[in-house]
């Protein structure tokens, strides 16, 4: 890669990944398309990845390693993103992969449409059961219902597009604010009014390291995807006003009452009880939804003892 400015850079936060990161580095020099750059930003590890880092250096060409203090993995990718050179940004964490081919044919796809500010592709598990892992190919969100679709959830994960940096230029890049669901709030305020284009092909690897997450990080996960839906519609009326108040309602709100009933009958009751309290304070619910959301006006300690014994 001798070109002085890489035209697309590949932005990967790293914490903690000594382990790893030297795999997925050389994974990811296995690209068809040579002419990029990695950066790579090292968000304050305890263990020994900056030294790792500076060994991988002297291995690749085009890396740049930056290391900052904890702050989380979208501060990490905005600095990556502040030292970033390239036209096009790629984002890839520090234990998942790619297929050889992913940035020569999303950057093709975008070269053969300059209207399209990002290219998405299908994407596969790895690490969880069989029925987990299977591959899986987004639909064209370019077609009927654009706005539902993109609002319901994350379209694709954080490595599974690449984009022109303009387009994250012009949205601020990813809202620190969020320390989940980031990356849904950057993508859909790019997505949602501008042209996008598909890949339908796996092209990304999402490599599960320790399973399922933790019930109190599923929790924040789901109040923060609604934060983002709020923030989205308060910022474009236009949204609501095209879905109609009922759809965006079930799309949002309904999600925090489904949400609700998942925890309760998976046994999750401190989460059933914060979330079915939240849909009361919401006023979305129906006369069937009462007998679950009214004993959640409960302190959480007789809640738990009244769903206790009324299954009893």
């Amino acid at each position: 890669m001798s070109q002085a400015k890489p035209l697309i850079s590949v932005i990967m936060p790293c914490y903690n990944s000594a382990h790893i990161i030297g795999k997925t580095i050389a994974n990811l020099y296995q690209q068809t398309f040579k002419n990029f750059e990695l950066i790579v930003v090292d968000d304050g590890s305890t263990d020994n990845s900056l030294e790792v880092l500076q060994v991988i250096t002297t291995l690749y060409q085009n890396i740049k390693i930056i290391s900052q203090q904890n702050k989380g993995p979208g501060p990490a990718r905005n600095r990556g993103l502040k030292a970033a050179s390239g036209k096009f940004i790629a984002f890839l964490d520090s234990d998942d992969s790619w297929h050889p081919e992913f940035l020569a044919k999303l950057h093709h796809i975008l070269e053969e449409k300059p209207d399209c500010v990002l290219a998405y592709c299908g994407w596969q598990n790895i690490g969880l059961s069989a029925e987990q892992c299977q591959p899986y190919i987004p639909p064209d969100y370019e077609g009927n219902d654009k706005f539902a679709v993109l609002l319901r959830s994350c379209p694709w994960p954080i490595h599974a597009a690449l984009t022109r940096k303009l387009a994250i230029d012009q949205v601020g890049g990813f809202n620190e604010h969020w320390l989940t669901a980031e990356d849904f709030d950057m993508w859909i305020r790019i997505a949602m009014f501008a042209n996008i284009v598909r890949a339908p092909e796996v092209l990304a690897y999402y490599h599960h390291q320790q399973g399922e997450q933790i019930s109190s990080n599923r929790l924040r996960a789901i109040l923060n995807h609604w934060g983002v839906q709020k923030g989205l519609l308060r910022d474009f009326p236009v949204i609501s006003l095209t879905l109609g108040k009922a759809k965006t309602n079930l799309l949002t709100k309904g999600q925090l009452l489904q949400r609700a009933y998942e925890f309760y009958w998976k046994n999750d009751l401190p989460s059933a009880h914060h979330l079915f309290r939240k849909t009361l304070g919401l006023g979305y619910f129906g006369m069937n939804d009462l007998k679950y959301i009214l004993p959640s006006l409960l302190p959480l300690t007789l809640y738990l003892a009244l769903i206790k014994k009324i299954r009893r």
